[in-house]
């Protein structure tokens, strides 16, 4: 596997299945290998018919086609750019073929973001990027406040000033309007939903469709949004707001709460509400528990469904016959889906190894949902009501045939405290002689380096280098519980640090192909962080470190990164009031430093501002210690653009092979 046959594989991406559940849509994002730009098609798929070959559909010359969602009545809605701006089109579908030419359904202002179509199919939500004080869906004026002019200066008096890739637009939000839908086209001028609110719905960076919901029965719309004040970067208090399709009300449903109320999901009945919630205001990586809320009933009498599971949901669905909840959670290197009873709240997993993302419950018990591996990416499969899996695309087939499959370990070590932890070793199959260790140690820090794909940090791309792959779900990681998450809280260079030494010792004893005298680690973000940590104090170990975006400097990372809430939660409030702050940051170890670094930052980067990078690098450059600094212009704290993650890869390929490579009497050996 090449960096070129990572950065070119088709990418699936949003799943809608058609009412009479015959038909699946679903978009493919496709990569020209020349030039690496992207476009995007939709492709329909027969779910009666085994081995069905998908057909493309509303080919539009070239433009992107996304974000399918059918309608009560069968027709489909979609996104696309061909009129020169994201709006909304529509196509009448019969027995899986397009009727006609498809039509484009808006003609909007500003750009849509999303949609929702209602129950009934006579109206849709909209959300984009519109003026606070703008009532249609878009004016001339974007409404932000911080460019009064003449000149290019941005003033702001309180924070946000920047949020994850972007400079803070105040007077200018992502905000929902509800639309009539006639014959296939939005009809009127629409009307906000937002009342009097201030803040994004979604919220940004991250929040999309699984934030809003529609009122089985009832014009109403319910979404989830954080007011955005001088407070908002401290504030993990996203609340639930009901709001009808007129505009008229709009009520907070879980204001009682301080902390996380997302993903809201009606039952189709509409007589109860489902949504996950937090317990621990500020708190970014708390347990997210799924409640249930009878519909009239108050706030106080809302059901912990799954208090009692040790789990954090990442989504949640009904099922046809409201009887159970379909959830995703990450679950031991895996990230699986679960059927939760509603009436008891017992959880049942329905799927095996992988990384579960969408699901869609249907009438006849089966579940069809998207997955990826640690050896493919996304992909379409189908569980019928008897537990049996069927994979219905196969997207990246032929490009996968003709690649090498890597052979993965699960293993699990007594790390911190002699607790148990779990890791993975992903090496080429059928290696002979000695592999050199690339160790892996994840971001977050709240996250884990499972069983799944990814396109910025893929080990199986790393092992077809020749490397045995080391990763290790240190304390802090997430899908073992919420007290070995919290337990990295104001330890970051603790717990963490003598799992990842045990866990590279257990690696080596499990597998003796393994050269532990040739090694390089590599992280981003924290992982990053632990770059520059185990560069202070744990210097001998590796003979080069990567280090992606990484905190250097905990004071300067706590008075420039933006979301606040993160950085005071896991090191104990703001700087000046934390009982040793110093504790734990790399700056103070730099006399130590001796291991060659590649340095890798994007501009864009607000979250960990890239002068984290600049920093360390002088550091090496001064003390003469041989170093590498790459810089992405056009990046934030992912590398996400084609070219520049084939420049990715091909620098921190040249770094490893630079430094591990073996002698010419190993090589003979």
């Amino acid at each position: 596997m090449t960096v070129e046959d990572l950065a070119t594989l088709k990418r699936l991406g949003s799943v809608a299945v058609s009412p009479d559940e015959k038909w699946a849509v679903y978009d493919v994002t496709e990569t020209e290998p020349e030039t690496y730009e992207r476009s995007s098609a939709l492709y329909l798929l027969d779910l009666d018919t085994p081995d069905a070959v998908p057909s493309r559909i509303a080919d539009q010359s070239g433009k992107s086609e996304h974000s399918p969602a059918y309608a009560p009545d069968g027709s489909l809605y979609y996104l696309s750019d061909a009129s020169g701006s994201e709006q909304l089109w529509h196509a009448d579908i019969a027995s899986g073929n397009i009727v006609g030419t498809p039509v484009q359904a808006s003609e909007m202002k500003a750009d849509i973001a999303g949609f929702k179509i209602s129950h009934s199919g006579d109206k849709i939500a909209l959300w984009g990027d519109i003026a606070r004080d703008c009532p249609t869906f878009g004016c001339e004026e974007d409404g932000n406040k911080a460019e009064p002019g003449p000149g290019t200066g941005r003033e702001y008096d309180e924070l946000f000033i920047r949020h994850w890739s972007s400079w803070e637009t105040p007077g200018n939000y992502s905000r929902i309007f509800a639309f009539d839908l006639k014959e296939g086209k939005i009809a009127g001028e629409g009307v906000v939903l937002d009342g009097d609110l201030v803040g994004d719905s979604p919220s940004k960076p991250f929040g999309g469709g699984e934030e809003i919901t529609w009122v089985p029965g009832e014009d109403g719309v319910f979404f989830t949004l954080r007011t955005a004040d001088r407070n908002e970067p401290k504030s993990t208090n996203l609340d639930i707001y009901g709001a009808t399709a007129n505009g008229e009300e709009t009520v907070n449903f879980t204001g009682k709460n301080k902390a996380t109320d997302t993903l809201p999901a009606f039952s189709s009945d509409g007589e109860w509400l489902a949504w996950a919630a937090m317990e621990r205001p500020g708190y970014e990586a708390d347990r997210l528990v799924v409640k249930l809320r009878k519909q009239g009933s108050d706030e106080d009498k809302a059901i912990a469904l799954t208090q009692n599971w040790d789990r954090s949901v990442g989504s949640i669905v009904w099922t046809p016959d409201n009887e159970s909840l379909i959830v995703t959670a990450q679950e031991v290197l895996d990230h699986p889906a679960f059927a939760v009873d509603v009436a008891t709240g017992k959880v049942t997993r329905l799927t095996a190894g992988g990384n579960v993302g969408t699901t869609i419950p249907l009438r006849d018990g089966s579940l069809v949902y998207t997955m990826n591996s640690l050896q493919a990416p996304t992909d379409l499969y189908r569980r019928a009501a008897d537990g049996s899996v069927r994979q219905l695309t196969n997207i990246n087939g032929r490009e996968l045939a003709e690649i090498d499959p890597v052979e993965i370990e699960r293993f699990n070590f007594s790390g911190a405290n002699g607790e148990q932890v779990w890791g993975q070793i992903i090496k080429p199959q059928g290696a002979t002689g000695k592999l050199p260790m690339a160790f892996l140690v994840h971001g977050g820090p709240q996250g884990s380096f499972g069983n799944s794909w990814s396109t910025r940090w893929n080990p199986k791309v790393m092992a077809a280098q020749g490397y045995a792959v080391v990763t290790v779900d240190f304390h802090g990681s997430t899908g073992y519980g919420q007290e070995f998450t919290d337990s990295i809280n104001q330890d970051w260079g603790g717990k963490p640090l003598e799992d990842l030494k045990l866990g590279y010792a257990a690696a080596l004893k499990i597998d003796p192909q393994i050269d532990g005298e040739r090694s390089c680690a590599l992280g981003g973000s924290y992982g990053g962080y632990m770059m520059n940590w185990i560069a202070g104090n744990w210097p001998n170990r590796f003979d080069c470190l990567i280090n992606h975006a990484g905190v250097f400097d905990l004071r300067a990372m706590a008075l420039s990164t933006e979301e606040l809430w993160f950085d005071q939660w896991d090191h104990g409030g703001t700087w000046w009031k934390r009982p040793d702050p110093e504790k734990w940051n790399p700056v103070n170890q730099i006399t130590n430093w001796k291991t060659p670094t590649l340095f890798i930052h994007g501009e864009k980067d607000f979250r960990i501002p890239y002068t984290q990078s600049i920093m360390p690098f002088t550091v090496a450059q001064e003390l003469e210690i041989p170093s590498k600094l790459l810089i992405f212009p056009d990046e934030n704290h992912w590398v996400l653009k084609g070219k520049n993650s084939v420049q990715w890869y091909r620098t921190v390929f040249d770094w490893m092979e630079k430094w591990t490579k073996a002698s010419d009497q190993e090589a003979k050996d």
